[in-house]
């Protein structure tokens, strides 16, 4: 009896990529499974078909003989195909050490389990990771801080030194696994390995439990726990600190603790990445005749700032190397000075006169930008009147 076309058992193009002959491998083996086809002798024979056809396509060199030379390239010593492919039982032998070594991924999907070997159970576990957020002002972002935090996790028990067994006694082998943690079915002419019902996967069974941690080998507890913030850190930024998470189980590592910094909001600074902006107010005079300010800094000193005569709200001047400390450098970004022209309020009448000066057209060199504006204003509406 001839052998069927691999391409039209997988019921896939010659030209099918890598990734749609696995999908359609995925979904013959599915369907045609004997856990699903109970006593059908034509979908066992459907199912080693696609697992043989599989291990062939799967492979670019066996892929490329196949194109050229058919099923031919795997007989009489051609193609490799029986020493190291298909050899034995019908030309399936190959198949499950080829084929279904992809086999794990769709068992898991049926049954939550491998099909495969070496998944036994019973071994030490790493503890799970934790994540803490911790709270810091601008200046503690720019000069970096060494602080105490508490810190809520699993740790082992000390009473059965993480055994999880009284005093005095200890764990004992399940039976029924044999300490693996894993039991084997057989699902046709398939082997399958599921958790061990009787241990739930441990590989072992605690008959007289721990009094303090109750049998779980683990018991919450906190821990004051010294970290260092690094200088320049950013909002969001995580720290890994190892080893500092959940103890493990059985004997096993301890998970990571990371920190993630939350950077509180500044009175005067906004921050950019290692820039900060200021918003400084300054008076109609300065800002109309020039003059000097004073503005805060990060590491809580005072600079001045040179304010041109007819300096604009919104113009902005640069402070280099005032800026957040860099992480993991010396150097520092810069620090922005960004102006606003504030209106003065409770104008008494003779102030109230002289801002009104401003108004007369006369004047129009000392206001150019209200000047130009009001100007096409005006074209703008003797436009529209004509």
């Amino acid at each position: 009896m001839s052998k069927k076309d691999y391409y039209e058992v997988l019921g896939v193009s010659k030209d099918a990529s890598a990734d749609e002959i696995k999908k359609a491998y995925r979904k013959k083996a599915m369907q045609y499974h004997p856990d699903r086809n109970k006593d059908d002798k034509e979908a066992e024979v459907k199912f080693k078909e696609a697992g043989e056809a599989y291990d062939v396509l799967k492979d670019e060199q066996k892929k490329a003989a196949y194109d050229r030379y058919g099923h031919a390239a795997f007989e009489n010593g051609m193609g490799g195909a029986g020493a190291g492919g298909f050899g034995g039982a019908g030309g399936f032998g190959g198949a499950g050490a080829g084929g279904f070594a992809d086999f794990g991924d769709i068992f898991e999907e049926m049954f939550g389990g491998g099909a495969r070997g070496g998944f036994g159970g019973g071994g030490a576990q790493r503890g799970a990771d934790l994540q803490m957020g911790v709270s810091i002002t601008l200046e503690e972002a720019f000069k970096g801080k060494e602080m105490t935090i508490k810190v809520p996790r699993a740790e082992s028990c000390d009473t059965c030194k993480g055994s999880g067994a009284k005093p005095g006694t200890k764990p004992e082998t399940c039976s029924t696994c044999g300490g693996q943690g894993r039991v084997r079915a057989q699902q046709g002419f398939f082997t399958v390995e599921r958790t061990c019902h009787t241990c739930g996967g441990q590989g072992k069974i605690i008959k007289e439990k721990c009094a303090t941690c109750h049998g779980q080998g683990r018991v919450q507890k906190e821990k004051n726990l010294k970290i260092s913030i690094p200088a320049g850190v950013d909002d969001g930024r995580r720290i890994r600190l190892s080893g500092e998470g959940e103890a493990g189980l059985k004997g096993g590592p301890s998970g990571d603790l990371y920190i993630v910094t939350k950077i509180k909001n500044h009175d005067f600074f906004d921050r950019e990445g290692p820039h900060l902006y200021c918003r400084v107010p300054v008076s109609v005079s300065t800002a109309a005749l020039g003059g000097n300010v004073e503005v805060p800094t990060i590491e809580g000193k005072r600079a001045s700032v040179k304010i041109p005569a007819g300096t604009q709200t919104g113009q902005q001047f640069r402070l280099k190397g005032k800026g957040m400390s860099i992480l993991r450098s010396t150097a520092r970004g810069d620090m922005y000075i960004e102006i606003f022209v504030e209106t003065p309020v409770n104008l008494d009448k003779k102030q109230q006169d002289f801002i009104k000066q401003f108004d007369d057209p006369k004047n129009s060199p000392n206001s150019p930008k209200s000047s130009a504006f009001m100007k096409k204003m005006k074209e703008l509406w003797d436009d529209l009147t004509d």
